[in-house]
């Protein structure tokens, strides 16, 4: 069975580490959360824990970076040992590193190695392998062969679910920032594509900002795959298990959120943490209201000294003013 797909937050490299991960979690119950894209080579010979996270995150997502069947199905079956919900292979990604060590973004046009490293992994884990992909690469970009890959992938390998970012990438000449930006949108190729494979699971990604295009897109397809958004107004999770779930809890206000992160904040420090790596995910909570420049500059001066402790985040939220409800 899925962890709900019907809101996740997308796999965003630097961005969605454990603390911003929990983070969105303390606002959001049902989200499917991502963790960064991971490599198998990371997993398999890297120095530290590269799937270490905290009990609170699920549901939660590994997404892997890989194109060997052995190795990716050797780091799906730890991951399944560990706990996670859901592997997902990224199909995705344009950046250059990635296409050097062949996955990602040029992985599409590979559909049968696709296939084949869907099918070991979902061999070896008895949870979940989705495969998140572009509706096409540089000039293979027509709708054929997107539905040859979604085809391929799920009738050879296995895969019923799909999050298409409803953009092309360009391997050559777009850095990745670029190719989240310049390509396109087309939504509509999307819903066609889970109108010509009605039994598949599919979610869209790309370019989604408010709960209205949430539901548009939710009229067509299982889920939404929400990214930048999420994390540069990260308070709009706060809204997501009412909105779109049919929660009756109240929805959090901004001050609780911030309280809320206390405990996890001080755990973390009296773990070695450094105050900066978890406030860098909060920066954006009160995105236009009274008081956010001096929230974000306070924490943004003060976070990153030596032995800076829970009361940095007090003497922020201090600068938003008390009257505001929020």
């Amino acid at each position: 069975m899925y962890p709900s797909t019907r809101f996740s937050v997308a796999p965003m490299l630097d961005w969605t580490d454990r603390h911003c991960r929990y983070f969105h979690r303390v606002m959001s119950k049902e989200a499917l959360l991502y963790t960064e894209m991971v490599t198998t080579g990371a997993i398999i010979h890297g120095k530290g824990d590269f799937l270490a996270y905290n009990e609170e995150e699920h549901p939660l997502a590994l997404q892997l970076g890989g194109s060997n069947p052995v190795d990716l199905a050797r780091c799906a079956k730890l991951a399944a040992e560990r706990g996670y919900d859901e592997i997902n292979l990224n199909v995705g990604c344009p950046s250059d590193r990635v296409q050097n060590g062949k996955f990602g973004a040029c992985l599409m046009g590979e559909a049968e190695l696709v296939a084949q490293c869907v099918a070991a992994m979902r061999e070896v884990a008895d949870i979940p392998v989705t495969v998140k992909t572009r509706i096409g690469i540089d000039e293979q970009d027509s709708y054929e062969f997107l539905t040859h890959f979604v085809d391929t992938v799920s009738t050879k390998g296995g895969c019923d679910n799909f999050i298409i970012h409803a953009r092309k990438a360009w391997l050559k000449g777009l850095s990745p920032k670029e190719n989240r930006e310049i390509p396109p949108l087309d939504y509509p190729r999307v819903y066609q594509l889970k109108q010509d494979f009605p039994q598949l699971t599919m979610a869209i990604n790309g370019g989604i900002k408010t709960f209205e295009e949430m539901e548009q897109h939710l009229q067509h397809l299982d889920g939404v795959m929400v990214g930048r958004e999420a994390y540069q107004s990260p308070y709009l999770m706060a809204e997501v298990d009412q909105r779109l779930f049919g929660s009756d809890r109240p929805v959090m206000k901004r001050r609780e959120v911030v309280e809320a992160m206390y405990p996890y904040i001080e755990r973390q420090l009296a773990n070695g943490s450094y105050l900066g790596h978890i406030t860098r995910h909060m920066l954006g909570l009160f995105q236009s209201m009274p008081g956010a420049r001096q929230w974000r500059r306070y924490i943004s001066e003060n976070a990153h000294k030596p032995g800076a402790g829970i009361e940095v985040v007090q003497q922020a939220l201090a600068k938003i003013p008390a009257e505001l409800d929020v």
